[in-house]
């Protein structure tokens, strides 16, 4: 499950921040989803992104995209306000995208063809979320699981310095989030950093290193597992203690 290249946080020294929000605001009309918020996401490290339903988590998400404008305030990724290259960012944050008519090799091929990136690449990341014995059916036969690593695997093709997944671990089995985990821990020994949010709080403790907590689009809390947790207060015990009445 090794991919054989290095990243910038371990071939250079830890950089203070893979990812910056300053004073990130996101309006709808009238209607406020994130409101100024800020933190930063460590290069090298695993940050959980937690927060209650309606928090504006996925918003956020998608303005480190690039995929929402800001309504105001922005974000970096390797401090540039707007990051294509896939072998910086890789994101996956919506359904995988495919055409139900093709199959995944065929999806996958394109995406690669497009981001002038190795074909060679495209059966390495089929292997990596374990698809490799369905790569030749066509997408629309894919269950719910099978779709959702489709998407990994396309966020993973440039081998990204920083990666993004939203509830990756939706409609996975044991043996498929057991895989993730072990695929996202393996790219943090080598300098990448992965941006992830879960409402599996128990699962997600299991392979974060640092915690950002956000609910009705404002900072709670951030900052290392250890310092948020002690011998008797769990992950889920401060999330829930954070968020405890604060949405309807």
């Amino acid at each position: 499950m090794n991919s054989s290249r290095s990243h910038p946080a371990a071939a250079a020294g830890p950089d203070p921040a893979a990812v910056t929000v300053e004073g990130l605001t996101k309006r709808y009309g009238r209607t406020t989803v994130v409101d100024r918020l800020s933190f930063t996401v460590r290069s090298g490290a695993v940050t959980g992104f937690f927060g209650p339903n309606g928090a504006g988590k996925t918003t956020v998400l998608k303005a480190v995209a690039g995929l929402v404008r800001p309504t105001a305030g922005r974000v970096l990724v390797r401090g540039r306000a707007t990051v294509s290259d896939p072998r910086v960012l890789g994101v996956h944050i919506e359904p995988c995208g495919a055409h139900p008519g093709r199959t995944a090799r065929a999806h996958l091929g394109a995406l690669a063809v497009l981001a002038g990136l190795p074909r060679a690449r495209v059966g390495e990341v089929l292997e990596l979320v374990g698809l490799e014995d369905a790569a030749k059916r066509r997408v629309g036969t894919y269950s719910l699981g099978m779709r959702q690593r489709l998407g990994l695997a396309a966020a993973l093709l440039g081998d990204p310095d920083v990666l993004v997944l939203d509830e990756p671990v939706n409609g996975l089995d044991p043996q498929a989030i057991r895989r993730l985990r072990t695929l996202i821990r393996e790219r943090a020994q080598r300098g990448a950093t992965t941006l992830l949010s879960s409402h599996l709080l128990s699962e997600a403790a299991r392979i974060v290193d640092d915690v950002v907590i956000i609910d009705q689009g404002r900072l709670l809390r951030a900052g290392t597992v250890e310092e948020l947790t002690s011998s008797t207060a769990s992950l889920d015990d401060v999330f829930h203690d954070l968020t405890e009445g604060r949405s309807a």
